[in-house]
C-alpha cells in the first residue's frame, strides 16, 4: 500500500484530549477515520464539526469495557468504510490512590478499560475489522511513562499502562510476518481534560492548590512544560505511514525528556 492510497482507521477514545487530536491529524491527511467514544453527544460534536470541514468521519458510541459494544462498534466501522488498516487504541482512565487504601472496584476498571479494552479492540479489529486480510496494518497503543516507570499514587494506571507496553511488543512480533506493526505512544504529562482531573486529585491528596502541583509537575519536565495531545498526535501520525514501516514492537516516548528508556 502506498501513502496515496485510501485508508480506513478506527479511534477509541476520538472525542477528547490525544484522541481527539489523532481523529483530526488522521483525516485531515485524507485518513477516512471511525471515531468511538462513551458519549453519544461527543460522539456527534466530533462527527459534525470535522464532516463540516470536509472530512471523512464518522463514528458510535463505545464503552471498550463491553465486548458487545466493541462487537457493534467495528461492524459499524466496516459497512461504513470497508477494511480497517489503521487501528489506534487511545480510551483510556486514570485511576490511583494510597495503594493500602485502594478498592477492588477502583483496580479493576482502570485494568479493565486500559489493558483489557485495548486487548478486546486489537482482537476485533484484526478479526472482523478485517484487518489480517490486507498485507499493511499500523496498530497504535496509547500508554504512558507512567508504564515504565512507575507514577506516585498510581499504581492501577502504572500497571495497566506497563501491560500495554508488554501487550504492544508481544503482538508487534506475532504480526510482524504480516506487515501489520504495532507499537506504544508513551506520553509523559499532556495537557488533556484527563490531566486537569489528575492535578485535581493530587492537590487534593496533598491539601495544595492545582497551580502548585503543575508547578511541581513542570519543574520535574526537561523542557519545563506539558506536551500537547497535537504533539503526541504527530507521532501517531508517523507510525501510520509508510516511512514507518520497520518501526514496531517499540514503546515512544512523547515526554518532554521526562522518561529516558
Amino acid at each position: 500500500m502506498t501513502d496515496t492510497e485510501r485508508r480506513v482507521a478506527f479511534v477509541t477514545g476520538a472525542t477528547s484530549g490525544i484522541g481527539l487530536a489523532v481523529t483530526e491529524l488522521l483525516a485531515r491527511q485524507g485518513v477516512a477515520v471511525f471515531g468511538v467514544a462513551r458519549g453519544a453527544e461527543s460522539v456527534r460534536t466530533m462527527v459534525k464539526q470535522l464532516r463540516e470541514e470536509g472530512l471523512e468521519v464518522a463514528g458510535a458510541v463505545c464503552d471498550v469495557t463491553s465486548p458487545e459494544q466493541i462487537s457493534k462498534a467495528v461492524r459499524a466501522a466496516v459497512a461504513e468504510y470497508g477494511r480497517i488498516g489503521i487501528l489506534v487504541n487511545n480510551a483510556g482512565r486514570g485511576g490511583g490512590g494510597v495503594t493500602a487504601e485502594i478498592e477492588d472496584s477502583l483496580w479493576d476498571d482502570v485494568i479493565e478499560t486500559n489493558l483489557n479494552g485495548t486487548f478486546r479492540v486489537t482482537r476485533e479489529v484484526l478479526s472482523t475489522g478485517l484487518m489480517r486480510d490486507g498485507d499493511w496494518g499500523r496498530i497504535i497503543n496509547i500508554a504512558s511513562t507512567g508504564g515504565k516507570q512507575g507514577v506516585e499514587l498510581a499504581a492501577p494506571y502504572s500497571a495497566s499502562k506497563h501491560g500495554v507496553i508488554g501487550f504492544t511488543k508481544a503482538v508487534g512480533k506475532e504480526l510482524a510476518p504480516t506487515g501489520i506493526t504495532v507499537n506504544a505512544v508513551c506520553p509523559g504529562y499532556v495537557e488533556t481534560p484527563m490531566a486537569r482531573r489528575v492535578r485535581q486529585g493530587y492537590a487534593g491528596h496533598y491539601g495544595v492548590s492545582e497551580r502548585e502541583i503543575q508547578e511541581k509537575f513542570n519543574a520535574k519536565i526537561p523542557l519545563g512544560r506539558y506536551s500537547t495531545p497535537e504533539e503526541v498526535a504527530g507521532l501517531v501520525g508517523y507510525l501510520t505511514s509508510d516511512t514507518a514501516a520497520s518501526i514496531t514492537a517499540q514503546a515512544l516516548n512523547v515526554c518532554g525528556g521526562l522518561g529516558n528508556y
